[in-house]
């Protein structure tokens, strides 16, 4: 652990130490320009004009007619203009099938080519007609156990249930995409959700702030004691909404999405459930879908 801890002091100091960039005039050795830069200052200034020039070319590339240059990049007006002559196309044909229909059906009237026949049509499903007495409606044996089945669905359904574990029914405290789940043998007591930075954290279940601080590992933490034993972990959010002592409900903002704490690599939520002094499987009591 101070292996670790000496090591990610000396990246720190690596990157945070300064050094002086000097222009200087080769003749006269006379200084023009100077700057202080460290190697974190040009990696975040490099990583912001890469971003920047990535998002103009894509602004220039979406909303100019450059686009066009590209090879395999149709015009868009092109597009348009084959998409507007195909739905004519298509409405013309069907027109013209219509109009095809009406005067083949003239010139068979004109002709004299239709016969005016009477059809009953009674006698077209005389065929199909059954005879009750030939039919045999007792019920087979698979009907019989699907309506036993179904009896006892019934009689057993949602709303007789005994109703005693409800009190242990809990929300989900954010909605996003699961990174990392619960995993006792790596140590890892927790699920780690990913989700946009400044997104809403909410309580699982009523309760009581036990903690609600800042700490250098998981950044902002916040603490809640629930009924039954139940204890849940907010680790490295952006901010927190309460302080220790207060009383929260279920559903209710707590903190909000963050990328706070040594230990974080990007903004998500750690969340961790702890049952009477045990570290429990959140997905166990939480849909996180």
């Amino acid at each position: 652990m101070a292996k670790d801890k000496k090591k990610r002091k000396e990246i720190k100091r690596k990157l945070l130490h300064k050094y002086r960039l000097v222009i200087l005039n080769e003749s006269t050795f006379e200084e023009k320009i100077s700057f202080k830069l460290s190697r974190l200052n040009v990696f975040v200034t490099g990583t912001l004009f890469i971003i920047v020039l990535i998002g103009l070319t894509t602004l220039i590339i979406a909303f100019t007619p450059l686009r066009e240059y590209i090879p395999g990049y149709s015009s868009t007006k092109l597009k348009r203009q084959a998409t507007e002559l195909t739905y004519k196309t298509d409405s013309l044909v069907t027109v013209l099938n219509y109009t095809n229909r009406y005067l083949d059906n003239i010139r068979m009237v004109l002709r004299g080519d239709i016969e005016n026949n009477q059809v009953n049509r009674d006698s077209l499903f005389e065929q199909y007609k059954l005879d009750p007495s030939t039919v045999d409606l007792t019920p087979i044996r698979q009907d019989l156990l699907l309506r036993e089945e179904v009896e006892l669905e019934d009689k057993y359904n949602l709303f007789e249930r005994n109703i005693e574990n409800l009190g242990t029914l809990m929300f989900s405290p954010i909605t996003g995409t699961m990174s990392q789940g619960f995993d006792i043998k790596s140590k890892h007591f927790a699920v780690d959700i990913v989700a946009p930075k400044d997104t809403p954290v909410k309580s699982i279940a009523d309760g009581t702030v036990l903690f609600a601080e800042w700490t250098s590992e998981t950044g902002y933490v916040i603490i809640i004691e629930h009924q039954d034993g139940f204890t849940s972990v907010y680790k490295h959010n952006g901010s927190l909404t309460k302080s220790q002592g207060d009383l929260v409900k279920a559903g209710e903002v707590i903190a909000s999405i963050g990328n706070t704490g040594e230990l974080t690599t990007g903004p998500h939520l750690h969340f961790e459930l702890w049952r009477k002094g045990k570290p429990v499987d959140p997905q166990n009591y939480i849909d996180f879908d």
